[in-house]
């Protein structure tokens, strides 16, 4: 019996007050959404999403005059597929090849749980070309390389409630693709705050998420970022990535977590200062999960400008960062 096939990868294009297009970026073709013009600002999503998790700011941040990007990450979306480069070095690399390849020397880098992680890295291997980092949803990797092991009944567990099995050749990849995608709808709805996962606005981002992990070889390259993660603890590239991503941010940072996110723990998020630099910031939102920006986009909001308005400079005019403000 033939396997049935996925979704074409373009049904991630979802039209909206954006542009499509693809960019030649680190010897990969990455689709990015973009609206607006001015500073740039480059959003990078979490698992199991893509660029349209940011459905809310792309147009918010345009509108107070910036250049949104917002991008497919390597394995995702309309994005390429390769069968490597899953590690968060080349994942940082694409990422300092995109901006490059918009024809920018820096960026304001807006991550959201492995969108976050690859911002901390790139803040720490490509310093040159972060202008400020907020982190949605996602302590630095070695605050949670960290917490996994030292707060076994905390974030170990948290960690291992979904990561542990994703280790599993091919399983996950198959429950992730079965029955239309079923799974991740389950996999947000235990990690969202229960007021968003009652609401159409949470139903329409499960239906998109639910489509594009079926896209074909998503779900294995998805699964490939945890499986790096989880070996490279216990080999010499772990160790080799430690030593580079230790160096503290020497950028402004702002870390948006939610009070009830179940995978990523807010002990664990206030753990990243160590590496964080001193110019950081900490909000955490009462009552929301693992999805602040679509949680509560009406407060991201506030905060992203605030933080860009620092990092960026007022619109239109050339990135000044000035000194953070004591106790902020």
């Amino acid at each position: 019996m033939a396997r049935r096939r996925g979704p074409d990868p373009s049904v991630v294009r979802v039209p909206g007050p954006w542009t499509h297009r693809d960019v030649s970026a680190n010897g990969i073709r990455l689709h990015v959404a973009e609206s607006g013009t001015g500073p740039l600002v480059v959003l990078l999503h979490g698992f199991p999403e893509t660029w349209w998790t940011w459905r809310h700011q792309l147009p918010d941040l345009a509108a107070a005059g910036y250049r949104v990007v917002a991008v497919d990450l390597r394995g995702y979306g309309d994005s390429d597929k390769p069968p490597r480069g899953y590690d968060l070095w080349t994942l940082a690399g694409d990422v300092a090849g995109l901006i490059r390849a918009l024809g920018e020397e820096r960026a304001t880098v807006v991550g959201h749980g492995w969108g976050g992680l690859i911002g901390w890295t790139l803040t720490a291997l490509h310093p040159r070309q972060v202008r400020g980092l907020v982190a949605v949803g996602a302590p630095h990797p070695l605050a949670l390389r960290r917490a996994v092991w030292r707060d076994p009944a905390g974030q170990g567990r948290a960690t291992a409630s979904y990561a542990l099995g994703f280790q599993l050749p091919r399983l996950p990849e198959r429950s992730l693709r079965a029955d239309d995608g079923a799974r991740v709808e389950r996999l947000m709805r235990a990690w969202a705050g229960a007021g968003w996962a009652a609401t159409d606005d949470f139903a329409q981002a499960v239906a998109h998420n639910r489509s594009a992990i079926r896209i074909t070889t998503v779900a294995h390259c998805s699964m490939e970022y945890y499986r790096w993660a989880w070996r490279s603890q216990l080999r010499a590239d772990g160790r080799r990535f430690a030593a580079a991503v230790a160096r503290p941010a020497d950028v402004p940072v702002l870390q948006v977590h939610g009070a009830d996110d179940p995978c990523l723990l807010t002990s664990t998020a206030r753990g990243s200062a160590r590496w964080a630099g001193p110019a950081l910031r900490t909000h955490v939102l009462d009552g929301v999960g693992h999805f602040p920006h679509e949680e509560r986009p009406a407060a991201v909001r506030e905060l992203l400008r605030e933080h860009l308005r620092e990092t960026a400079g007022e619109p239109g005019r050339p990135g000044q960062r000035p000194p953070c403000p004591d106790g902020r």
